[in-house]
């Protein structure tokens, strides 16, 4: 396979990779977006308190859809590990996104609802879901080690063209 044709893959991966993403992390924006807006309008509660609610629901949803869907592909086999990490890292997630809320709301008294939407839903979930996009492809979901060739025997080392000329300088 040329160099080209390797990168062409590389690149159509990581795009079906990134759309599926923002699948899920849309169908997780919109629940997020009405689980917030519920608590605060209906429930009363306060703002960032709504906010931490709603972004822990969209996490539990955006979880079945990367597990399932988006990463069905990658290593089971560590499930603890995997949820552990997710867990970790959308809690990180979840202060980036509710710390913009609480810093537009009660540090720059932008306190609208219009205003606590957009901190929430628009900045902070932007900047949220570009860590969570980059620690859960680097962290959670990782991926299993590349298949060798057609005919390699299960269980069976396979050594990729590199190793392979090591081997053969060794043997000369």
């Amino acid at each position: 396979m040329s160099a080209l044709q390797a990168l062409r893959n590389r690149v159509g991966r990581l795009f079906r990779e990134i759309a599926k993403f923002g699948t899920v992390g849309a169908f997780g924006v919109l629940v997020n977006i009405v689980v917030f807006n519920v608590c605060l309008k209906t429930f009363g509660l306060a703002t960032v308190r709504s906010g931490v609610i709603a972004t822990a629901v969209a996490i539990g949803t955006n979880y079945l859809g990367n597990r399932y869907w988006t990463y069905r592909h990658t290593d089971k086999t560590r499930r603890t590990r995997e949820i552990t990490l997710f867990l970790l890292f959308s809690g990180v997630g979840l202060v980036i996104e509710n710390g913009i809320l609480a810093l537009s709301h009660y540090g720059l008294g932008l306190t609208s609802t219009l205003a606590d939407n957009v901190a929430k839903n628009v900045v902070g979930l932007g900047v949220g879901t570009l860590f969570r996009f980059w620690s859960y492809r680097t962290w959670v979901f990782r991926a299993l080690p590349s298949p060798g060739p057609a005919g390699a025997a299960r269980g069976q080392r396979w050594e990729g063209p590199e190793e392979q000329r090591r081997v053969r300088r060794r043997a000369a």
